[in-house]
């Protein structure tokens, strides 16, 4: 099992959380809220309106998600839905509890301020001009940014792909 820390889409709320849960895809267990211990740019870039953390450590916000335990399969189908590793690189990256919630075995409960480790799905292919857009601490896909996302089914059956 590993754990993996979600940004973006993936969060309880948002688009594509429901992927996490998807039995198909492997198995998630939801285990805490989280920050980031180092500043990283969380930017919302393309036509699609999708969240990218730029692997630009020291710039930015200290980044606000979730860490999930997931199974070999579940990992396996996110590597591929985060088009890792051309779009995204799945890196280590250190991170404060802020809320525990898993109901996992006792020496896996990390308390509230606690630093642990997961993966995340960032990226060092952007564009020139992403480093300089909003960062934001926190992504939520009906924030007041007004930057809809566009769900990739919707994406795909237009026949375009991310760019």
């Amino acid at each position: 099992m590993a754990r993996v820390f979600v940004y973006g889409t993936l969060k309880r709320g948002q688009p594509n959380n429901y992927r996490m849960f998807d039995l198909s895809n492997g198995k998630a267990e939801l285990l805490a809220s989280a920050r980031t211990t180092q500043k990283y740019p969380l930017i919302i870039a393309t036509k699609y309106n999708i969240p990218f953390l730029l692997n630009i450590p020291g710039e930015g916000h200290r980044v606000r998600g979730e860490i999930y335990k997931v199974d070999d399969k579940m990992l396996a189908f996110l590597d591929d839905f985060e088009s890792c590793p051309h779009m995204y690189q799945r890196n280590l990256v250190k991170l404060e509890v802020e809320e525990w919630m898993g109901k996992g075995d006792e020496e896996e409960k990390v308390a509230a301020g606690s630093i642990t480790e997961a993966f995340v799905y960032s990226t060092t292919t952007y564009q020139p001009d992403w480093p300089s857009l909003h960062s934001y601490e926190s992504y939520d896909s009906h924030g007041d940014h007004g930057l809809e996302y566009e769900i990739r089914e919707s994406r795909e059956r237009r026949g375009t792909e991310d760019d």
